[in-house]
Order: C-alpha cells, then sequence, then structure tokens
C-alpha cells in the first residue's frame, strides 16, 4: 500500500503505469486497486525488501518517494478476522484500518486514546490501528492524529471496503 500518491492532484502515478513497471521489474500477479495506492501481487522476497524495492522503482520512475507499506496475504487474512470494532461498525466506508510500519510507542497510543470523541472508538493490534468513525472524518481530531506524521512510523490508511478486498485479491493470487 503505497501513502499519500493521487490526492487533490499530487504525487499522481497512474495505476497502468505502475503495474506495467511492476510486471517489467520482475513481479508477477501485479493487480491494483482504485487510484489510492493499492498493489496485490506475487514476490519471493521479504516484505521489508519488497517495500524498498517497490519504493525505489516508484522514486525512479516518477521523481518523488513514496512510503510502502506491505502484508502478506496471510497477514491480511488476520486483520480481517480480527475485525475488533466488528460489532459496533455500520458503514465499512468509515471504519478505518492504519497499516503501519511498526507498532507506535505507548505515549502515541495515549495520544490517539484522548483523541477519541463518542461515538469514535479505536483499537490497537500490533501493527494495525483500526478506528471508527461514525460521523466521518472531516472534522475527526482522531482522523488528523491518524493522518498526520506524528505516528513516529511509516503508515497509510484504507477503509475497510478497501481493506476486504485487497484481502480477497491477496487471498486469490496467492491461492
Amino acid at each position: 500500500m503505497l501513502r499519500g500518491i493521487n490526492v487533490g492532484g499530487n504525487r499522481r502515478v497512474p495505476m497502468a503505469e505502475l503495474r506495467a513497471l511492476l510486471t517489467g521489474s520482475g513481479y508477477e500477479d501485479v493487480a491494483t486497486y482504485v487510484q489510492s495506492g493499492n498493489i496485490v501481487l506475487s514476490a519471493d522476497v521479504a516484505t521489508t525488501e519488497l517495500e524498498s524495492s517497490v519504493s525505489a522503482l516508484i522514486s525512479e520512475r516518477f521523481g518523488f518517494d513514496v512510503p510502502v507499506v506491505g502484508r502478506t496475504a496471510s497477514e491480511l487474512a488476520d486483520v480481517l478476522a480480527l475485525d475488533p470494532l466488528g460489532e459496533v461498525v455500520t458503514d465499512p466506508k468509515r471504519y478505518q484500518v492504519s497499516f503501519l510500519a511498526a507498532p507506535v510507542a505507548d505515549e502515541v497510543r495515549a495520544r490517539l486514546q484522548v483523541a477519541v470523541a463518542e461515538p469514535e472508538q479505536l483499537a490497537f493490534a500490533g501493527r494495525e490501528i483500526y478506528a471508527w468513525h461514525p460521523d466521518g472524518v472531516a472534522r475527526s481530531k482522531l482522523w488528523n492524529a491518524l493522518a498526520g506524521t506524528g505516528l513516529g512510523v511509516v503508515s497509510t490508511a484504507r477503509n475497510w471496503r478497501t481493506v476486504t478486498t485487497l484481502g480477497q485479491m491477496a487471498s486469490s493470487t496467492s491461492g
């Protein structure tokens, strides 16, 4: 998953060009989902190596740095199976999962907990943060804290519908 591309006309990465770039670099089963930098592919390398490689390819081809956060098909399946806020969620577009390069520090967790405004909810699970924004993200202090750079680790968020679709795509690619 790429962070911060194709938002407001900035840092444009056409998905067809990205698929061609990755396929031409030896990756297999390359597929993308919507324009926000969701990639599913097959590779026989460690996730950290894949993240670095994809980031370098994008930088070389498009001329700007893009943080990349990867998960295996199995890890995505675990994210979907855990679903710690599923009992309260009524709209998958307002249920976000932030994918992190590493777990956040305890002080960051505490700061995020303070940003939760009822009826929002928040749950931490390893390298993921689940957040329910029933009133949307436009005025959410929690969303602003999650979407900014204050987490201390590289992160990117996706709504539950996108996470579900990526999980399905990864499952069909891996098996």
